[in-house]
């Protein structure tokens, strides 16, 4: 297949997408990844043939505080500057990442097929589940269902006006208004984190998580026996705010080693028993006792996939809602609000008590249960 591959520039988002194209280019497949400038180069020196998408910058018109603007309005602008580049490659099918619709809307334009990466669990609205970003398990019982009923009906009008900016975007660019959506959903997520739906589409694919590494460069652990803490702050601007600085000050004394990783610009001193710096993540993760994080999907998948329990500190977005699926599955400790004793507090938790370890390498083996992501993009095309 020839397959363009569209994401917006953030790590969560470009990751993942750029993870997919390795996964194509493996099986034989001929990708080209669309994303923000930041990355164009870094896909070309991991052997990713990548280009600029046009049309991620905001717009004096655009009403940034508007989420479904956003989303919606930006996607027919980004979808109208895509066109020509998509017409010159040719592809056969189009994968785009769920917060970057511009490249579904491009490829409907052009009536080529196309997938969309939801590089996180399914967060479509359910009738059998509380609102995505509650963090709430399904109601149990009368009173539960209840709940669930009438907290869905509070968000029901948010959803409708989506759905109204999502049709006057399409219009605006030539489309009908009703969107028929992608021919499959690609769901990179591990199981143990997806929740039981009874209405769970029949397009969508749980596939795993899709993992990159910006660097090869590997951060030495400070040296010694001490239980090794990953601290890993969010990339999203939604994340929680100095996450570093306090989880040093909690877990200073208490005998630990800490290793952060840190994907832009440094603190300029750490303590002896620290150390702080872009590297590896995965090769942390082989050393690491547990982790400290935010609660983006993509940092808690990997700690999730090596086995590592986490100390979840989540911001915004949809981090209240990973962080309290890992919480229920056993894997993670949430803390919120953050203090330096909450964090001690929670580490020491999770370093005591080997039930979280266990979880985590039971939510690890759930990697078993997916579905091969080029596999679902083949199917696409019969």
């Amino acid at each position: 297949m020839r397959v363009a591959v569209v994401a917006g520039p953030d790590p969560g988002h470009a990751f993942p997408a750029l993870a997919l194209c390795l996964a194509f280019i493996e099986a034989g497949d001929d990708p080209v990844l669309f994303t923000g400038s930041r990355w164009v180069e870094s896909a070309r020196a991991a052997g990713v043939p990548a280009e600029l998408l046009k049309g991620l910058a905001p717009r004096p018109t655009d009403d940034d505080l508007d989420a479904g603007a956003r989303i919606h309005a930006r996607a027919a602008h980004i979808s109208t500057e895509l066109l020509p580049d998509l017409r010159a490659m040719g592809p056969d099918l189009v994968v785009s990442d769920i917060l970057t619709a511009g490249g579904g809307m491009a490829a409907e334009r052009l009536g080529i097929p196309w997938v969309e990466l939801s590089p996180h669990p399914l967060y479509a609205a359910s009738k059998g589940l509380p609102p995505i970003g509650s963090g709430l398990a399904p109601g149990v019982g009368i009173r539960g269902r209840l709940r669930d009923t009438l907290m869905r009906t509070a968000t029901a009008r948010s959803i409708r006006q989506g759905v109204r900016q999502r049709s006057e975007a399409r219009v605006g660019v030539g489309l009908p208004a009703k969107d028929p959506g992608p021919v499959r959903r690609l769901i990179a997520t591990l199981p143990a984190l997806e929740v039981p739906r009874p209405d769970w589409p029949a397009e969508a694919h749980v596939v795993g998580p899709l993992l990159w590494e910006p660097t090869n460069e590997v951060l030495v652990a400070p040296d010694g026996t001490d239980p090794l803490i990953m601290v890993a702050p969010s990339t999203a601007f939604t994340g929680a705010e100095g996450m570093l600085e306090t989880t040093l000050a909690g877990l200073d004394g208490a005998g630990v080693r800490v290793i952060a990783s840190i994907l832009d610009g440094s603190p300029a001193t750490v303590p002896p028993w620290a150390r702080a710096g872009l590297g590896r993540q995965d090769a942390m993760l082989r050393e690491a006792s547990a982790v400290v994080c935010g609660g983006g999907h993509g940092m808690l998948a990997k700690a999730l996939l090596a086995g590592v329990p986490a100390v979840v500190v989540p911001g915004g977005g949809d981090q209240w809602e990973l962080a309290n699926r890992a919480a229920r599955q056993g894997s993670a400790v949430v803390v919120r609000p953050p203090s330096a004793e909450a964090l001690r507090a929670a580490v020491e938790q999770v370093l005591s008590n080997g039930a979280h370890t266990d979880a985590a390498r039971r939510a690890a083996r759930s990697i078993a249960d997916v579905a091969d992501p080029v596999a679902v993009c083949r199917d696409a095309l019969r």
